[in-house]
């Protein structure tokens, strides 16, 4: 059975999805094991081109290599941009307690100009802004990692003959 890459993109995504609720539940926060999400990512995006290279449709150019990678990760990105905003709203407490560490941050400023309630104010907009900016850097990250990838594979793989 020949895979999509579209259908190869939701495969990495429930994977990622997969690991990062088995890392979140059983792997302390902080363990570098929590950036194997992204050799997760690599890897379906690497299989796509991977595939792509091996079908009978390869005629070796780039473009094609990288369209496929493309594919593949844009519906990756998706879905893991829409996990990363429910996942953030089903646990407030990340927002609150990066607001606290905001706004101690924000008191410790020596040359600070403004008043206490300036801050409290300024931390309660934060925190209402805390899940967009979450979901911000998915997007932003996903997808510069997956362009990269994404190029290297085509890129390594238009290159053997």
């Amino acid at each position: 059975m020949k895979l999509s890459p579209l259908i190869k993109g939701l495969i990495t995504a429930a994977a990622m999805i997969g690991f990062s609720l088995i890392a979140y539940y059983f792997i302390p926060p902080k363990s570098p094991l929590h950036w194997l999400v992204y050799a997760i990512y690599a890897i379906g995006i690497c299989w796509t081109v991977v595939s792509w290279r091996n079908s009978a449709t390869y005629i070796g150019k780039f473009g094609d290599g990288f369209s496929n990678g493309f594919r593949c990760f844009i519906i990756a990105t998706l879905v893991m941009v829409v996990y990363t905003f429910v996942f953030n709203k089903m646990h407030p407490e990340f927002a609150e307690v990066s607001a606290k560490l905001y706004k101690e941050q924000q008191l410790m400023i020596k040359d600070n100009s403004r008043t206490p309630d300036e801050i409290s104010a300024d931390t309660i907009a934060y925190k209402k802004g805390y899940p967009m900016a979450v979901v911000y850097g998915t997007i932003f990250g996903y997808l510069i990692i997956g362009a990269a990838v994404t190029a290297a594979a085509a890129g390594i793989l238009t290159s053997k003959k």
